[in-house]
C-alpha cells in the first residue's frame, strides 16, 4: 500500500480518522505517561498528537516507507523515536507504562495476537493499554476489531477502565494488573 501512496488511508485528512484520533486521546483524560509504545504508527499522524501526552514515545511500524514518513512528520517532537519493527515477532526489551495498539491487531493470526498480548503484559506491568480498531469485517483481515478487543478483555491480566464504541470503530482502555 505504501509503495503506491505515501498516506494510503488518508490518515492526515479523513474526517473519520481525525474523529477517531480525537476520541483516542480523549479517553486518556488527564493521564500523562513517562514511557509509551505505539504499535503500528503508520505515517505518524496519531503519533504526532500522542507525543503531547508522553515524556518519551517509541512508535513502530513494519513498513519502512511508513516509518520514513512518520519520522519526517514527528521530526520536531524530540520525545518521539520511530523505528521499523515487526511486532509481535520483534519486541523492544524496554518497560512501558502505556501501549497503544491502533488498527493493527486484526492483521495478526490468533497465535500472533496471543504472542503480542503476552509481550505487552510483560513490558507493561501495572501500566495501561489502549486498543483502537475498525469494526466492519474486512475479508482480508484474519480477525475482526471486536475479536481483538474481546481477546484482550477475556484475559484476566487486564482490567477494563474505559470504553467507547462508535459506528465504525471501538476503543478500550485497559489497566494491566501488576
Amino acid at each position: 500500500m505504501y509503495a503506491r501512496k505515501e498516506d494510503p488511508w488518508n490518515f492526515a485528512g479523513s474526517p473519520y480518522e481525525l474523529d477517531k484520533y480525537a476520541a483516542t486521546l480523549a479517553i486518556l483524560g488527564e493521564r500523562r505517561f513517562a514511557r509509551a509504545f505505539e504499535i503500528g504508527c503508520s505515517v505518524g499522524v496519531l503519533t504526532a498528537r500522542l507525543a503531547a501526552h508522553v515524556d518519551s514515545l517509541l512508535a513502530v511500524d513494519v513498513s519502512p516507507r511508513a516509518v520514513s514518513v512518520a519520522r519526517r512528520r514527528c521530526a520536531a517532537s524530540t520525545n518521539v523515536t520511530v523505528e521499523r519493527l515487526n511486532v509481535p515477532h520483534e519486541f523492544p526489551l524496554e518497560r512501558f507504562d502505556f501501549v497503544l495498539l491502533s488498527e493493527v491487531g486484526y492483521y495478526w493470526s490468533r497465535h500472533d495476537l496471543r504472542l503480542a498480548i503476552d509481550r505487552i503484559v510483560s513490558a507493561t506491568p501495572g501500566g495501561w493499554v489502549e486498543l483502537v480498531h475498525y469494526l466492519p469485517k474486512v475479508r482480508d483481515y484474519p480477525l475482526s476489531g471486536d475479536e481483538v478487543h474481546e481477546t484482550f478483555l477475556a484475559d484476566a491480566r487486564f482490567c477494563s477502565v474505559a470504553a467507547k464504541r462508535a459506528e465504525r470503530y471501538r476503543i478500550d482502555l485497559l489497566a494491566v494488573r501488576a
